[in-house]
């Protein structure tokens, strides 16, 4: 079985050493959603953006969003159908509707409060300085979602020790069964 996975980086992007960048560059059916301004997450903008790369995408897909590329894939998914969608993967999602949210990703709000109505996983660490583990448990019974811990992963990013990250990938391959393609040795 072959799927496409659309990673769907947060606020400013994934830098060289984020573990979507490791993956978008390793494997051949790993793509990256581009957003217009990566300083500004408008809600509306990202969302069109996700949903135009879906629909130029063809096959299945898993959607792997991080931080507030998490925040877009559950607002996608929560008012938009697809079946080609296999599943989702929320990896530290934004609590774009904390006090504590910081200024520019708050026009994000609100999250969803209802059932995603597809397979999700949503992995979150306990020290996570933009979602606590409180909050999400909490998403993750609204949405439907299973939930995978890290340990003192911080915000799962490359700041928080998370560049290539092997342990991930074998998590969202198990929890998918799509596996993630490398390119071809050349002999």
């Amino acid at each position: 079985m072959k799927a496409t996975y659309l990673i769907v980086p947060g606020y400013t992007n994934s830098g060289a050493n984020h573990w979507q960048s490791h993956m978008e560059r390793k494997y051949t059916n790993v793509t990256r959603v581009q957003q217009n301004d990566w300083n500004n997450p408008s809600r509306a903008e990202w969302i069109e953006k996700l949903n135009e790369i879906i629909n130029k995408t063809d096959g299945e897909i898993i959607l792997l969003g991080h931080s507030c590329g998490a925040v877009t894939v559950a607002q996608w998914v929560s008012s938009n159908t697809c079946n080609r969608i296999k599943a989702i993967i929320l990896v530290a999602p934004a609590d774009v509707d904390a006090k504590s949210a910081i200024s520019p990703i708050r026009q994000q709000r609100p999250l969803p409060s209802t059932p995603l109505g597809i397979r999700s996983l949503l992995i979150y660490s306990d020290n996570d300085e933009y979602l606590s583990e409180t909050r999400a448990c909490a998403l993750a019974a609204l949405w439907g979602s299973k939930t995978h811990r890290v340990q003192g992963a911080g915000h799962i990013h490359s700041a928080s020790g998370y560049g290539e990250w092997i342990e991930g990938e074998k998590i969202f391959e198990k929890f998918t069964s799509f596996p993630l393609l490398h390119a071809r040795k050349r002999i």
